[in-house]
């Protein structure tokens, strides 16, 4: 074979070979950009109301958690003034997420709205999260018995009307003698009570600290016995399948955190809660500050009770049930 042939097979030899690390560097390059693509994390939003049931998120904010945990996206906490108000945000995909109950969330998902509950937020015991029944010294009312037939001040298809009915009904008050009546704005309900113009309201736990602090009477709440009122972290399915699942791990790991130092001190962040609950000035020094569950799925029975309950008020125009599996709930 002469020279010159030699040379060129070499130099078409080189050049294949050059061809083929090229057409790897290029797949290597493509695999990275595609795994750093897979693992980007999309923002987060999560909706709230001024309540102390999210706490804990607010701790991950001021302490830094989310970064801390590895969320490299934005995380913002969202306050609503009412509970309207945060369910159309939700809806119309303006939020992520929402601090909310199994009512609102039952609804959303009635609504034609992909929900997830990934974990409970307050009331993994009963010690967590109170409501109750109260009444003013004038009424004369002692005992919930002496509410049968009398109308208690309270919000349709809420917590505190759940948590009425059942305390009601292990008092052994009837159905027929549960008489509601119907005040959404909680100062007004309160302020009702407290001037004799319904003989008693379902409260929640701010309130409930105020009322005794100015010698309300309270009945009955829902710190013993039965765990019956939770609050929930709702998720739009929606999100979580256009890449939430990698920001709501890690932001479940911010959750954790923030919960273990609330309850290894909780008076480090009473002023935090104070202002981000809108705590009453008169208990704000003294207010109870709640322990806090790690993230866990909420179980079928704290969920379907209410599922049911709201089937029978007439709140669900269909029977839902409930997936403790993966938090998700499906037509009965």
């Amino acid at each position: 074979m002469s020279l010159k042939k030699k040379l060129l097979m070499f130099a078409c030899a080189a050049l294949v070979a050059c061809g083929v690390f090229t057409l790897s560097g290029c797949a290597q390059n493509s695999q990275q950009d595609a795994a750093q693509e897979s693992t980007e994390q999309a923002s987060m939003r999560i909706g709230t109301m001024q309540t102390e049931d999210s706490l804990p998120f607010w701790v991950a904010e001021q302490e830094g958690l989310y970064g801390a945990n590895g969320v490299s996206s934005d995380v913002e906490i969202v306050t609503f003034q009412s509970a309207q108000e945060l369910s159309t945000a939700f809806a119309a995909g303006e939020i992520d997420a929402a601090m909310t109950d199994v009512q609102q969330a039952a609804a959303l998902q009635l609504s034609g709205v992909d929900v997830q509950l990934p974990w409970v937020t307050m009331g993994a015991d009963a010690s967590q999260g109170r409501f109750g029944i109260m009444t003013c010294p004038e009424s004369g009312i002692t005992s919930l018995a002496d509410l049968a037939g009398k109308g208690i001040g309270v919000g349709s298809n809420t917590v505190p009307e759940y948590v009425m009915d059942k305390l009601m009904e292990s008092a052994g008050v009837p159905d027929d003698q549960i008489v509601s009546e119907e005040i959404k704005k909680m100062p007004v309900r309160y302020e009702s009570m407290v001037n004799n113009q319904v003989a008693a309201a379902a409260l929640p736990a701010s309130l409930l600290a105020l009322g005794e602090s100015q010698g309300m009477v309270l009945l009955a709440d829902d710190t013993q016995g039965e765990n019956i009122s939770q609050s929930v972290l709702a998720v739009r399915t929606a999100w979580l399948e256009d890449g939430g699942e990698a920001t709501l791990d890690l932001v479940r790991d911010a959750w954790n955190q923030a919960v273990d130092e609330i309850n290894t001190d909780p008076e480090a962040y009473r002023a935090l809660l104070v202002e981000k609950a809108n705590l009453p000035e008169l208990v704000a020094d003294t207010y109870a500050i709640s322990t806090y569950p790690e993230a866990a799925l909420p179980t079928k029975d704290m969920v379907q009770p209410v599922l049911d309950w709201m089937l029978n008020k007439g709140y669900l125009v269909e029977a839902l049930t409930y997936d403790e599996g993966n938090g998700t709930f499906a037509k009965a």
